[in-house]
């Protein structure tokens, strides 16, 4: 049995706070070829998420602990929707259907996710990065980060 508990994610959070990338990810699956695709994310309220879509696979995300910002865009770099799911709210998961360009942006350091989704893992075909969102490690991912976590529905991605 794997068991998620506090110390997992402390030291998830740790990792993640070392990391260049500002998250870290704990695999509950035991290979890319599984059918189902599960895994804890721990990232921290600098981690740069590019957006991004999955082409053929939903995901189903649980929060077990701290809050993120989910934000979905349209084609062009829309904002359509953002919602706000962990804890002090409503909502503690999302699904997002597959073709859905998002985010997400960690609210505290440590907050994190259970992710699941249908393997098996293909790094080729796993996600299609936003082209009007920066790479990670561009120097315009700041800016672009302040951007996402202020713009309202309807706001359009700056173009650099």
């Amino acid at each position: 049995m794997k068991l998620i508990s506090s110390s997992l994610l402390d030291e998830l959070t740790t990792k993640a706070a070392a990391s260049p990338r500002r998250r870290a990810h704990y695999n509950l699956h035991a290979s890319s070829s599984d059918v189902v695709q599960r895994f804890v994310v721990v990232a921290q309220s600098d981690s740069y998420v590019r957006p991004h879509r999955h082409l053929t696979k939903s995901e189903l995300c649980t929060i077990v602990r701290g809050r993120f910002d989910v934000v979905v865009f349209d084609h062009d770099g829309v904002i359509t929707a953002r919602n706000v799911v962990g804890e002090g709210t409503p909502n503690m998961a999302f699904e997002l259907p597959r073709e859905t360009w998002h985010t997400l942006l960690p609210l505290s350091d440590g907050a994190a996710f259970l992710e699941v989704k249908e393997g098996p893992y293909d790094p080729a075909t796993a996600a299609e990065f936003a082209s009007w969102a920066p790479e990670e490690g561009n120097p315009a991912t700041a800016a672009f980060q302040r951007w996402v976590r202020t713009a309202p529905i309807g706001a359009r991605a700056p173009r650099s």
